[in-house]
């Protein structure tokens, strides 16, 4: 598999800081990335951390206010739900670095990376945080090589920032004000950082694209020109190796999924044959029951006594009916054969239902196990979803624009000696 660049763009509104900030910065206690290793987050290196006077790590929050409080950037213009910071993530294969010495040669990659990111950002007072991750394993490539492999990629958050120039009106009283430049200020706009169509030059032609593809240009120009090579430039918005790592976790979960589906199958079987022996049980001790009769019943039992005329009074004789007596009879032939029975097919039923609890606790386990995985699942397929969200959302509007329209809006005269592509 051929090596290649990918650097992505993702605009969040200042709500979004928490979220991206407990996560960049390893806060949470658990993640949808189930191959994060939060034991190896002393590993993950910074590039970029803001502090506090007293020397403690500011918040993704008090770093943008800051940035205001000291007019590096200004808030003009911006609507309630703009989009105020970005986070850009430069990423290349794990393999890469595998074959290339690991988590030393990806540390000084990304540092170049980070470089790249501070000329796309244009001022290192604009970035937030920027950290290498270095705490999250690469499942398929680990259980292919038999060892453990980690994938390491940058993530570098920032406020996008625009120069602004702001004039005075021309009907102002000051003649000499009038129309001209007032000031140039910092402005925050996602928009204009990262116009959806913007004039550049590729292989000696210029081309009207979308920035995000210059921006790949530009990362993959950068890295070679630092000496870096054995890659290719990737495509804009390419998850190809998230999504090959994703499918193999998918791949895995499913088969536990299947294995679990099986074993609730066994324990719904065996469930269903422990009924059928817990029935037979209790027609067991019903029949033996059945075969004796009580102390009680004896007792209860109608009885004649007669003493001869001549004799002692022991020799008194009883006498009851037939059908008693055979009762009698019938219990003491069958005592300890019954009562054996009996005592046996109580233990065994008794031994039946707990045994019958307990495949009902593991079956539950299961089913919640399973439900575990495709929550899971769902969350790997939502997060990367999420991520791509606003430039497919961005794909399809334009799709709806007539083509007359496009084109009137995107025609302009070509420049002489150079050839003007679009696409």
């Amino acid at each position: 598999m051929a090596h290649k660049t990918v650097v992505r763009n993702t605009a969040y509104q200042t709500k979004s800081f928490t979220t991206v900030e407990r996560h960049n910065e390893r806060k949470n206690e658990t993640y949808y990335n189930s191959d994060v290793e939060l034991e190896r987050a002393k590993l993950n290196v910074y590039y970029k951390r803001s502090f506090r006077e007293d020397g403690t790590v500011e918040t993704y929050q008090e770093t943008f206010n800051r940035l205001i409080d000291e007019r590096k950037i200004v808030l003009h213009g911006t609507k309630p739900d703009a989009k105020l910071f970005c986070e850009l993530v430069y990423d290349i294969n794990t393999s890469y670095f595998d074959e290339r010495g690991g988590y030393e040669f990806a540390t000084k990659y990304f540092g170049e990376a980070y470089r790249q990111a501070v000329k796309e950002i244009g001022n290192e007072d604009y970035v937030i945080s920027a950290v290498m991750h270095a705490d999250e394993r690469n499942a398929r490539l680990s259980d292919e090589l038999k060892r453990e492999v980690y994938h390491y990629h940058l993530h570098v958050v920032y406020v996008p920032v625009v120069e602004k120039k702001l004039y005075f009106k021309k009907n102002n009283k000051d003649p000499e004000k009038a129309g001209k430049l007032k000031e140039i200020i910092p402005q925050v706009s996602q928009s204009n950082k990262w116009p959806m169509r913007q004039e550049g030059e590729r292989d000696g032609k210029i081309l009207t694209l979308n920035s995000y593809s210059f921006l790949q240009d530009r990362y993959h120009d950068h890295m070679k020109a630092a000496g870096y090579d054995g890659f290719e430039r990737g495509e804009r918005g390419s998850t190809t190796e998230h999504l090959e790592v994703l499918e193999y976790k998918i791949q895995q979960d499913t088969k536990h999924a299947e294995a679990l589906a099986a074993a609730i199958q066994a324990q719904e079987n065996a469930a269903a044959e422990n009924e059928k022996r817990l029935a037979e049980q209790e027609r067991k001790i019903k029949a033996v029951s059945g075969k004796v009769i009580t102390a009680k019943q004896i007792e209860r039992i109608p009885i004649k006594i007669s003493r001869p005329m001549l004799g002692s009074a022991n020799s008194e004789t009883v006498s009851l009916p037939k059908k008693d007596w055979d009762n009698m009879k019938k219990t003491a032939l069958t005592q300890s054969q019954t009562d054996e029975q009996f005592q046996t097919a109580i233990i065994e039923n008794a031994s039946l239902r707990k045994e019958k609890k307990k495949w009902c606790n593991d079956e539950r386990g299961y089913i919640e196990k399973v439900k575990s995985l495709e929550n899971s699942t769902k969350k790997d397929f939502m997060e990367r979803a999420t991520r791509d969200a606003e430039l497919y959302n961005l794909k399809i509007e334009v799709a709806k624009i007539p083509k007359e329209v496009w084109q009137s809006y995107t025609r302009t005269p070509k420049p002489q000696n150079h050839q003007r592509e679009g696409r």
